[in-house]
């Protein structure tokens, strides 16, 4: 592929051949380019499965975590929920890098993540959005979404500033990359509006896209359709199962929806207290006495 090519359409799951990169112009040795990714499936090697195992998370004398396990195996959707205060945030946040493991494993293939900062998580393909929206309410959506490009780029700080030739050509094949993420979730004629200028549901699905954007491996998502009315809780359930099964991306869900999380999720964890109380599928964890007893209560599940 040349610098200026354009990005690639889906992979014929046919022909999975890969592609490097060329020299760099600055001198940099031949590398694969990333941004050589396409809306495609990934699974197989490239998407590894996610281990927690025995992971115990403490804050002084407060144990918010106690030894959990739990995997999510590649391509699938798999969710973690319980009552509030079951820990759930705590175990995003270990799997992210923004707290500290006091104990235990978690292995995204080979990788142990437990000692990572987040941006090097990141760099192994975690994305993750949060329950609150972090888009710059100015910026357009399309400036928004490349900011999910930062991690791929090659592109040094003074090729930058001086528009260098290859500067633009890389920054054009982010752009077009940006385009393609944005019509698979259903915003590419929202693309020149501020960011902050769009319904609550569209904004999340932009958090949603600039995630994407990273051409993540696992995508954490925190409460995604929350405050949603119920045409937006379809629309990014439908984004959500496509990730799954067009792009073979695997997605951690947390969401208090049970209804969406029955329908959508392959596999399904339930935390309380910090404790593991159930794991299996959708079916088997929603009849499961623990589970009745967790978010209902002794005497209403007698």
């Amino acid at each position: 592929m040349t610098d200026d090519a354009p990005l690639p359409g889906p992979p014929d799951p046919a022909d999975p051949s890969g592609t490097s990169g060329p020299a760099d112009p600055n001198g940099a040795s031949p590398q694969a380019d990333p941004t050589d990714s396409v809306i495609g499936p990934v699974t197989g090697p490239d998407v590894p499965a996610l281990v927690v195992e025995d992971l115990t998370v403490r804050f002084a004398g407060l144990t918010a975590l106690d030894g959990i396990g739990f995997t999510v195996r590649p391509g699938t959707v798999h969710a973690l929920i319980g009552p509030n205060g079951a820990g759930k945030s705590t175990c995003f946040n270990v799997l992210s890098g923004v707290y500290r493991a006091t104990a235990g494993s978690v292995r995204l293939g080979a990788h142990e993540l437990t000692a990572l900062p987040p941006h090097r998580i990141a760099d192994l393909g975690v994305g993750r959005i949060f329950q609150n929206l972090a888009l710059p309410p100015r910026a357009t959506v399309e400036d928004s979404l490349m900011l999910g490009r930062h991690r791929l780029t090659r592109t040094g700080f003074l090729a930058a500033g001086l528009r260098l030739p290859s500067a633009a050509r890389e920054e054009a094949r982010h752009r077009a990359r940006v385009r393609e993420i944005a019509a698979f979730v259903g915003l590419e004629k929202q693309l020149a509006q501020p960011a902050g200028s769009l319904p609550y549901g569209q904004q999340k699905l932009a958090e949603l896209a600039r995630a994407l954007c990273m051409e993540p491996k696992l995508l954490l998502l925190d409460e995604p359709v929350a405050g949603m009315t119920a045409d937006e809780r379809r629309r990014t359930a439908s984004v959500i199962a496509g990730v799954r099964d067009g792009l073979g991306i695997s997605v951690l869900l947390v969401e208090h929806d049970m209804g969406l999380v029955m329908r959508l999720a392959d596999s399904v964890t339930v935390l309380d207290f910090g404790r593991r109380i159930a794991d299996g599928t959708p079916g088997d964890v929603q009849n499961d006495p623990a589970v009745v007893r967790a978010y209902l209560g002794e005497e209403t599940a007698a």
